[in-house]
């Protein structure tokens, strides 16, 4: 990391999610519609400084794991936050969220992308990132993102049954 870059570092991770006298808090509200715990909650938020870093600072696309999508997602409802403090005086770029179009060129581009973060997320950071927040392309585009928000004291849930082969 060269001067510049540290210093967006730093003011990424002295961004304050929470600020702001919410009932309900980023991280809570994060924590609540993902069903994460608090612990795992947090290390989602830390993945998505990280990840907010590698768009400004990389050079080329970058593509988030889905939990760090989460994350992102919830930022950009808190439009204020987003925008005005975490854009205009932490960033001091506009970051938008461009997703997919969908369809097979769509996700060659996608996992190409998602490749070249995890590339980067080593060179910058001189680590592997975690594999239970940035999974392998195949499960974050498989299995890691087969899920719907559901109202759990409304709706009961009940887990498939294990298939020979695998889930379904």
């Amino acid at each position: 990391m060269n001067a510049s870059q540290k210093e967006l570092y730093d003011r990424i991770l002295a961004f304050e999610f929470d600020r702001g006298g919410t009932i309900l808090p980023f991280s809570q509200r994060l924590a609540r519609e993902n069903g994460w715990t608090r612990s795992y909650t947090a290390r989602v938020i830390s993945e998505y400084r990280r990840f907010v870093f590698l768009a400004v600072a990389a050079g080329h696309p970058v593509s988030p794991s889905d939990q760090v999508d989460q994350a992102w997602h919830l930022h950009l409802l808190y439009t204020r936050s987003y925008w005005q403090q975490f854009c205009g005086e932490a960033l001091r770029i506009h970051l938008h969220h461009e997703p997919t179009q969908g369809g097979g060129d769509e996700r060659s581009k996608f996992d190409a992308w998602y490749a070249r973060t995890i590339a980067s997320y080593r060179g910058f950071f001189g680590a592997e990132p975690p594999a239970d927040i940035w999974p392998a392309a195949e499960i974050r585009c498989g299995e890691d993102i087969h899920f719907e928000r559901v109202n759990t004291h409304r709706s009961w849930i009940i887990p498939k049954p294990w298939r020979r082969g695998g889930r379904s």
